[in-house]
């Protein structure tokens, strides 16, 4: 069999089993066993693949019909261009949350930003892509999860950021030692009773999806303590949920009588982060 005929037949295999984005979910798969790029893959798309990477790539087949993500069979997800380790310790990055990236860059073009703390790193992606961007800042990356903290620190040494980029594990920032410019966060926001739909087959951690009855448990908490943590003139990004827009404003705007709050959508045009900015 070549490599064109077992792409075909995943596709269509994952096509008939209502599994999306089936030619990218074959390639992916079929690059993990080969150990090659996408350019290599077509490139060689017409040779045959021996029996041994035929079983192994089957039995990669297998088991994401079972529901396991593809991230965590192959132990990679791209993020704002760049490659991360993950595994079942994180929730794999989504490309709505790249957003808290460019605004967190879009803010460093107008202001210092010297200091940043992203709250709920996971694999460490936004900690990350934030470091590489912003050279001259320190950057916290914070988790409850010890396991995830593993997977961060793996991907700074991936990444060449590791002396840059201070570990905490806590709840929230309650061992951030000093004040900082800008707090990041991709908290858990799904509801609780929403769970069981969001959760790929029960793969990844609930406890970075679990948002509480209204989902927004987690993020009242970091807005209560944002306030001692911040700068005068510094700045919070949080990412929300679909829906969830004017309840967190209302919130803020409660929490934080002076600050100039603002939104911004995804592609899909969900408002997805909330921008608030101190008074200096």
């Amino acid at each position: 069999m070549t490599l064109k005929q077992a792409l075909s037949q995943s596709r269509d295999i994952f096509a008939a089993n209502n599994i999306e984005d089936s030619s990218l979910e074959s390639e992916l798969l079929l690059r993990h066993v080969l150990q090659i790029d996408r350019v290599r893959l077509y490139l060689d798309i017409d040779r045959e693949l021996s029996p041994d990477k035929y079983e192994e790539f089957r039995s990669l087949v297998q088991r994401r019909l079972e529901g396991e993500p593809a991230a965590y069979i192959t132990g990679n997800r791209e993020f704002y261009g760049l490659d991360f380790y993950v595994n079942p310790d994180v929730l794999i990055p989504r490309p709505e949350t790249e957003l808290l990236v460019e605004k967190a860059l879009e803010l460093a073009r107008k202001r210092s930003l010297s200091s940043v703390v992203d709250v709920g790193t996971g694999c460490g992606a936004v900690a990350v892509s934030l470091a590489l961007n912003l050279p001259e800042a320190k950057v916290y990356a914070v988790d409850v999860s010890a396991a995830a903290l593993e997977v961060v620190a793996y991907n700074c040494r991936k990444h060449g950021v590791k002396d840059r980029i201070s570990l905490l594990q806590g709840d929230m920032i309650e061992h951030l030692s000093e004040p900082v410019d800008l707090i990041v966060a991709n908290l858990p926001y799904v509801r609780e009773a929403e769970l069981a739909g969001v959760n790929t087959q029960g793969f990844e951690p609930a406890l970075a999806l679990n948002g509480g009855a209204d989902g927004l448990d987690k993020i009242k908490h970091l807005c209560r303590e944002a306030g001692g943590r911040l700068k005068p003139g510094g700045c919070l990004l949080l990412e929300i949920g679909q829906g969830q827009a004017e309840a967190v404003t209302e919130y803020l705007n409660d929490t934080f009588t002076s600050a100039e709050i603002g939104l911004a959508s995804d592609l899909a045009g969900i408002e997805r982060v909330v921008i608030l900015s101190l008074p200096s």
